[in-house]
């Protein structure tokens, strides 16, 4: 006899009343993502030290055109809330006081995988592209390259491109930024 088995989502909802609660602490390594509570690889020094580069770039060059957020909560969709790496976000003067960044609030999201490029493939990627997200980069820190993705679709990002350590990268929104790869990279 077979049995299946049933899963029961969580929804953005709950997850934050968890979180309000203390079930879930603010700082655990948490993230939730297509109604599962998904534990987040612990961030290395090479990680750590390619968001902060990141970081200050971003906001010493976007810093009155744009807000920063690092390793925050953006809400996708009902049972998403996935908390990427870098997202350069819409003005908004209450600082997204009032709720998380939503999609349409989102210029640009960066996510700095090692261990984690699988999961941001094949599993956050997916949800960025039918949530809308305009432009994504994977900063793949194993083979020391920039991926690009942009035309998000339900299906997925309709155009990619891949930018290696000799090469630079310009986000969309801000054809006025060039960024080195191997600055990212570090």
């Amino acid at each position: 006899m077979t049995v299946q088995i049933k899963r029961h989502l969580i929804s953005v909802e709950r997850y934050d009343q968890m979180i309000a609660a203390g079930i879930i602490e603010e700082d655990e390594r948490l993230e939730l993502l297509g109604g599962e509570i998904i534990e987040m690889s612990p961030i290395g020094i090479p990680h750590a030290a390619c968001v902060k580069r990141l970081n200050r770039f971003f906001n010493r060059k976007l810093g009155n055109q744009a807000i920063i957020g690092v390793q925050d909560p953006i809400h996708i969709d009902q049972y998403s809330e996935p908390q990427p790496d870098i997202v350069v976000l819409h003005l908004r003067d209450d600082f997204y006081a009032g709720g998380h960044p939503e999609p349409e609030d989102i210029i640009l999201l960066i996510e700095v995988a090692d261990t984690s490029l699988a999961y941001d493939r094949e599993q956050k990627l997916p949800r960025y592209a039918q949530a809308g997200i305009a432009e994504v980069w994977i900063v793949n820190l194993m083979e020391q390259q920039v991926e690009v993705y942009t035309r998000p679709s339900p299906q997925g990002y309709q155009q990619t491109a891949i930018f290696d350590d000799k090469q630079t990268v310009t986000p969309a929104a801000f054809p006025q930024l060039t960024l080195k790869v191997q600055q990212i990279l570090g």
